[in-house]
């Protein structure tokens, strides 16, 4: 499971819209267009999908960063913004 932080910059406001109710389903928002979104690599392959029905790429920008348990330990947020996403103390597989 990693923590996938998703920005993404979209000029349409019903687009916009979509993907950003379709991010909420999977994170949670912590600036107004970047989600963290803590997902298996399925969840991710799955969220993937249903993005690309939305998106249009000529137009459109989003970015996936993957962030591992290991490197989340060096994030730094400054401010005023909810805590980081963090992963679950124990995992049941």
């Amino acid at each position: 499971m990693l923590l996938y932080i998703v920005a993404y910059d979209i000029p349409c406001n019903k687009r916009r819209k979509k993907i950003s109710d379709l991010l909420e389903g999977y994170g949670q928002r912590v600036q107004y267009s970047v989600f963290e979104c803590q997902l298996t690599h399925a969840k991710f392959k799955e969220l993937c999908k249903r993005l690309r029905k939305v998106v249009k790429l000529e137009e459109d920008s989003l970015r996936f960063y993957p962030l591992s348990q290991h490197t989340l330990g060096q994030v730094e947020v400054w401010g005023v913004s909810p805590p980081i996403t963090s992963f679950p103390s124990s995992v049941i597989i």
